[in-house]
């Protein structure tokens, strides 16, 4: 990556966490996505501690099939799934520097269609 891409990416990075703060009654969703993989974290921040992880080559998501953008929507279901199994519901979305759109907006369609709630 460009040196001028990757200083833009880590000021909307510092921006984006600048606002939002994870809470053991409120977790901060963060998405990573790279050209290949896609991670995905619900944090707490008060305690430092990741409550639910997945990403698309983990155990869980070895059934998913098609398009990068189809694969983040299940994703966004799994963590969902998992989470509200931690008696998770309300979470707060961090998309990492990133723009919401394509990967990072399908994994937050999925989040909300899993049943969370931004």
């Amino acid at each position: 990556m460009d040196i001028l891409k990757t200083k833009r990416l880590q000021n909307r990075k510092r921006r984006v966490r600048a606002k939002i703060f994870g809470t053991s009654e409120c977790p901060r969703v963060s998405v990573f996505t790279s050209n290949k993989h896609m991670f995905v974290q619900i944090i707490d921040d008060t305690q430092g501690k990741t409550l639910v992880s997945v990403s698309d080559f983990g155990k869980d998501a070895k059934s998913l099939k098609g398009t990068k953008t189809e694969m983040s929507k299940e994703i966004g279901k799994l963590v969902a799934k998992k989470a509200i199994e931690k008696k998770v519901k309300k979470v707060v979305f961090d998309r990492g520097g990133k723009l919401y759109h394509g990967r990072v907006k399908a994994i937050a369609e999925g989040a909300r269609e899993g049943g969370l709630d931004f």
